[in-house]
């Protein structure tokens, strides 16, 4: 471990990682490495009022993709087979964390030279997680509203800030 790493542990913050490369936010506004899986939400290429929420699970790769209504994605061939929307959240994933990262998170062995996340994942079907994925991108929304200000919120201790040192 290094000085600089041994001296982040050691604060009550970490420091912020920057995305890999921009990646478009109205397309993949919400994508995230938790609870076991890479899960989003991917809006609606002809209905602006629908979202997709999806997910691959770590490990055997389980893929579900429904509507923020629960209704299943039309895409998701026989369950496992990859969708448009699967496709978008893995690729904003990558422009995200790394196709690295994200690989080792779902613990994917990608072969020698692979620039593509799919060619190392052996997909299954999985149990649909909409509602828990939908809920915390709400989650997360609800922040937006919070009107700019300097004193502490407890709801976001946990949050690393860039740059704040605490003793």
């Amino acid at each position: 471990m290094t000085i600089e790493g041994a001296a982040a542990e050691r604060r009550s913050t970490a420091p912020v990682i920057a995305p890999v490369r921009p990646r478009k936010l109205a397309k993949v506004p919400f994508v995230e490495l938790s609870e076991g899986r890479l899960q989003g939400v991917v809006s609606s290429g002809s209905d602006v009022e629908r979202v997709y929420v999806s997910s691959v699970t770590a490990g055997d790769h389980g893929l579900s993709c429904n509507t923020n209504n629960n209704r299943p994605c039309g895409g998701l061939s026989g369950g496992s087979r990859p969708c448009g929307h699967l496709r978008a959240l893995a690729d904003a994933a990558v422009a995200q964390y790394g196709l690295d990262r994200v690989a080792r998170y779902l613990k994917a062995a990608l072969p020698d030279g692979a620039g593509d996340l799919w060619s190392g994942l052996h997909t299954t079907t999985a149990p649909n997680r909409a509602a828990e994925v939908f809920s915390g991108f709400l989650r997360h929304l609800a922040y937006l509203e919070v009107p700019p200000t300097t004193d502490p919120l407890p709801d976001l201790q946990w949050f690393p800030a860039a740059g704040v040192v605490r003793g």
